[in-house]
């Protein structure tokens, strides 16, 4: 069924001018009038009309397609800075925790280092009391050894007194 030009324009979505311009473009065979003399599109001259209007409004779309890449391009490359930047200062920081936390760590060895030999003294301290100690005396022209309990001092391991 044939359609008026503004039934055609308000489907395609454009002004009833744009229609218009490409109904007179058409061949004579494919421009039909009805009783009163109005334009009628018959399905022919809708399809050329169609492919006309809808050439155009894609390369339109294309160019704001386009505007809109180039702009979301711009966002993407600007939160793409902001995000390597991000990136970095957490680099920095992780890196900055990192150091502190070795140092903690050093500390701590060398605590533990401490106090292990803090707790060897206390130990050698507690059991010299119970070190015998053999002094050798001459008499009579004999040696005789005799047992004495002696406090050692912390690095001797025998206490050979000489008298």
């Amino acid at each position: 069924m044939p359609k008026t030009i503004r039934e055609l324009a308000d489907e395609l979505k454009v002004s009833k001018q744009t229609i218009q311009y490409h109904y007179q473009r058409l061949p004579t065979k494919n421009q039909q009038k009805d009783s009163q003399g109005k334009n009628m599109i018959s399905l022919t001259a809708e399809r050329i009309i169609r492919d006309k209007v809808a050439k155009p409004l894609v390369a339109k779309d294309q160019q704001i397609g386009s505007k809109k890449a180039t702009k979301d391009s711009k966002e993407n490359n600007e939160l793409i800075f902001t995000l390597r930047r991000e990136i970095e200062e957490l680099k920095y920081q992780l890196d900055k925790q990192l150091a502190t936390k070795d140092q903690q760590i050093s500390s701590k060895d060398r605590q533990i280092d401490h106090l292990t030999k803090l707790i060897d003294q206390q130990q050698r301290l507690q059991l010299t009391p119970y070190l015998v100690v053999i002094q050798p005396t001459i008499t009579n022209s004999r040696c005789h050894l005799f047992a004495q309990k002696n406090l050692l001092p912390y690095n001797s391991q025998f206490y050979m007194p000489t008298s």
